[in-house]
């Protein structure tokens, strides 16, 4: 037995998660691997050659890094998990008329839930995860902090995790650059993964275009929600191919003319309706944030200011933030753009993750 401790390390074939293991089993935890199947793309209707996380060659390319450091690697298929709890509330977000946030959602309901409970039943102590970020104990708390590569920080998606996960999670890459990562790939002889190409898409959506995805989940769509209206400074102006099909600030693909550029800036299902405005009627001064979650605080300071991000690359706008009810309510101290009802806003105290939940108009 390990005086370290027993970790549970989720691999999922790629070099972040891989060198997790590998440092980990270095420092002399006794380390055991886990690969999550979470989806397949022929369930979507693709034909394409599956990639990422949850092909065949990632889930050999995981096992390969347990094999050559002799610890035990497990292939756990959570399709049925990932389908209810992610696809299905993938869908029902975009017909609600709201942009879904799946990847936080997988990592608090899903990777997070089934680790833990694999963890358990392993006698493992802890897990830990090829995250960009870092934590720590403070007044009682785990607080989730930056990762000191800011082009790599993923902070923002690990608003979620409750205090109980956190209690037993490891980020070992959060002290580490991208650079340094590759760097410790070669030097532990797996220069190919240190030249693995990453995966930015969503792991469930084949070539990145969610709208045919929705097609194949829901076949009729198409037809139920075609003719609606475009309105444009309260006046109809042409007719789009059905709101689910459109995003807050899209500007691209809406084939529509009218003379300056205009942008997505609301979605009303109720009535088919998308409205269109100019970039300056994407600004907006305020914004409510439901179904939080708090990560560094029991409670939110009245007016306690912060770093507020609205998206995953946003840099962040110094925002005043108070509860109000079960919402958060959010007001900048200068206007953002493209506020999109159901992505995250998650709040920083300098590099402290304070609080995250989803973005709602009210």
């Amino acid at each position: 037995m390990s005086k370290k401790g027993k970790v549970l390390v989720a691999m999922s074939g790629g070099i972040d998660s891989s060198v997790t293991a590998m440092m980990l089993h270095e420092q002399g935890y006794e380390v055991l691997g886990i690969t999550m199947k979470t989806w397949d793309y022929q369930s979507s209707g693709s034909s394409t050659r599956e990639t990422g996380c949850c092909s065949l060659d990632s889930i050999n390319d995981a096992r390969q890094v347990a094999v050559n450091l002799g610890f035990p690697h497990y292939i756990l298929d959570i399709r049925g998990e990932f389908g209810t709890a992610i696809i299905d509330n993938f869908v029902d977000e975009y017909l609600a008329g709201r942009t879904p946030n799946p990847c936080v959602l997988c990592n608090t309901h899903i990777k997070w839930e089934a680790l833990l409970k694999r963890a358990n039943m392993l006698d493992c102590e802890f897990i830990a995860t090829g995250h960009y970020a870092q934590v720590r104990k403070e007044n009682n708390r785990h607080v989730v902090y930056r990762g000191v590569d800011t082009n790599k920080d993923q902070s923002y998606v690990l608003w979620g995790l409750t205090q109980e996960s956190l209690q037993r999670t490891i980020f070992p890459l959060g002290k580490y650059t991208k650079l340094q990562i590759r760097q410790m790939a070669e030097q532990y002889g797996f220069a190919e993964l240190a030249n693995k190409p990453e995966s930015y898409d969503i792991c469930f959506i084949p070539e990145n275009d969610y709208r045919a995805f929705l097609k194949h989940r829901l076949p009729d769509l198409e037809q139920k929600v075609e003719g609606g209206s475009f309105v444009f400074k309260g006046e109809k102006v042409g007719t789009h191919r059905g709101y689910p099909f459109y995003t807050i600030g899209q500007r691209k693909g809406l084939d529509i003319a009218l003379g300056e550029p205009v942008f997505v800036t609301n979605i009303i299902p109720e009535t088919n309706t998308v409205e269109l405005g100019t970039k300056d009627d994407l600004q907006e001064q305020q914004l409510y944030v439901r179904d939080f979650n708090l990560i560094k605080f029991d409670a939110i300071p009245a007016d306690f200011v912060g770093q507020t991000k609205i998206r995953y690359k946003d840099p962040g706008t110094l925002a005043t933030i108070n509860t109000e009810g079960d919402k958060l309510h959010v007001l900048f101290h200068e206007k953002v753009s493209g506020v999109a009802p159901g992505q995250s806003c998650v709040i920083y105290d300098n590099n402290d993750l304070v609080a995250g939940g989803f973005i709602a108009r009210k």
